[in-house]
């Protein structure tokens, strides 16, 4: 069970990372829709690349699922580098063309609800793969689950809040996701971590 768990917490954070970039190329793809002519050519370019750097993730994440626990720790940092630079083009988009407040809130929104859905399907696989767990562990992996659903809480209405503002820079937005993303991955490893009895956090 134990590669098992630890596979579910680097799927977990690959599938979040995947949703976010989804959820940004939809919300550019709309804008390159709306967008006039000479701006329509960059917005094009810039959805084009994102596209490529996600599918390059995805290729690669495929290739380290089916290769097992060993081969991920090797791949992870390959996938974190392809996040960053994803992360980054996108961070350049909005610092240049992309400085309309219109755009950067709907593309916030959209990145904030692809992780409010990472975690509520991430506590849903740990809650089956929980029920599966001798009585024995039940406490403590329920008191996991239940940590889990209120950080996810917690992540939620802060990004919310930073939604009904409406007026910050991408790089507050952007901060903001970062934060959220970081519990995400701190809840998730904690929550398998109990799963598996190990009572580590690291």
């Amino acid at each position: 069970m134990s590669e098992q768990s630890s596979m579910h917490v680097h799927l977990n954070w690959a599938k979040e990372r995947i949703d976010e970039m989804d959820a940004a190329l939809a919300s550019f793809e709309v804008r390159a829709g709306q967008a006039k002519a000479e701006s329509k050519v960059k917005v094009d370019q810039i959805v084009a690349d994102l596209k490529k750097r996600r599918d390059e993730f995805q290729a690669l994440l495929k290739t380290q699922a089916e290769a097992g626990e060993a081969a991920w720790a090797r791949t992870k940092t390959d996938l974190e580098k392809q996040w960053n630079g994803f992360e980054a083009q996108v961070e350049t988009y909005f610092e240049g063309a992309g400085k309309h407040i219109e755009q950067q809130q709907a593309t916030f929104k959209d990145i904030a609800a692809a992780q409010a859905k990472a975690w509520r399907e991430a506590a849903d696989k740990f809650r089956e793969a929980a029920g599966k767990v001798a009585a024995a562990r039940t406490v403590d992996v329920e008191a996991a689950l239940k940590q889990m659903k209120s950080d996810a809480s917690e992540a939620e209405a802060r990004l919310q809040k930073l939604k009904q503002a409406g007026s910050e820079s991408w790089s507050v937005l952007s901060a903001a996701l970062a934060e959220s993303r970081k519990a995400f991955d701190q809840a998730n490893q904690a929550a398998w971590h109990a799963l598996k009895g190990s009572g580590s956090k690291s």
